[in-house]
């Protein structure tokens, strides 16, 4: 549960700085003598990668960007930074995306994307990228290394579908918010539609009443994240018989207390 609080908290934090991303505060200034004399996609100042997954990290970014176009760089750092001196060095421009992995800031991820980038992926895509990979949970159970690559690989494979709206993958705290909302939801049903009058089995009036909220918490915040995510057909399964569950215990459980209450006090 505590990873599920984490998520939502660093979403909400996140979707705070939203409008400032792509500005990216660890380049305030200019240190050009941290630079390698040599060209390379990946700087590695903080040692997170090992020398063999350094070696694999810049032959796939220099080849991603043969065949593709697309410019993916990686500077780590932790208490030295090149600053703005890596946009030179780098050449960044409107197609280029700089990964600057900094554990100092709370999330370990930050990412300077070019203009050319949100159009293919807008930047909720990039916001909800940090929160994903770059939060401390995925870090401490991964490692600082997967945090990078995983978030890089996840980049690739959008531009080479054309682009994404949303990051693919349902990681298990982010289903577990979309369980809880479909559970809501049918707590919501189930007690809106327990008979206020004995010719009455089912309430549809409040049912229908209600549905502009259990059809946001089930359909909008309980299936969308899931069906835009994942082609996966378990968790939407899991979470329909919840939303489904919910409905009957909340209708039996509002039945059997508040129900038989009003229909006691209708006939007398």
């Amino acid at each position: 549960m505590d990873r599920v609080w984490s998520w939502l908290t660093g979403a909400i934090l996140s979707l705070m700085l939203v409008l400032g991303l792509g500005a990216g505060p660890a380049l305030a200034y200019d240190n050009p003598d941290l630079l390698p004399d040599h060209p390379t996609p990946v700087i590695d100042l903080a040692k997170i990668l090992t020398d063999n997954q350094r070696a694999a990290l810049e032959a796939e970014l220099n080849n991603f960007e043969a065949v593709s176009g697309w410019k993916l760089r990686v500077l780590t750092q932790y208490d030295r930074t090149p600053g703005l001196a890596v946009k030179d060095f780098w050449g960044l421009d409107e197609r280029s995306l700089l990964l600057i992995a900094d554990e100092r800031g709370g999330n370990l991820l930050n990412f300077n994307v070019g203009d050319a980038l949100f159009a293919l992926m807008p930047r909720t895509y990039w916001v909800e990228l940090q929160t994903r990979f770059g939060n401390v949970y995925y870090v401490r159970d991964h490692g600082q290394d997967a945090a990078i690559l995983d978030s890089l690989h996840t980049v690739e494979g959008c531009l080479e579908i054309g682009g994404c709206q949303v990051v693919p993958g349902l990681p298990q705290e982010q289903w577990l918010l979309t369980l809880a909302t479909s559970i809501l939801g049918g707590v919501i049903v189930g007690f809106a539609a327990y008979p206020r009058k004995p010719e009455h089995t089912v309430e549809w009036a409040w049912v229908l009443l209600l549905s502009p909220l259990w059809v946001i918490l089930f359909g909008v915040f309980g299936i969308a994240p899931i069906v835009t995510r994942t082609p996966d057909l378990l968790p939407l399964l899991r979470n329909a018989l919840g939303f489904v569950g919910a409905i009957v215990a909340s209708y039996l459980i509002a039945q059997n207390t508040v129900g038989k209450q009003r229909l006691k006090d209708s006939e007398g």
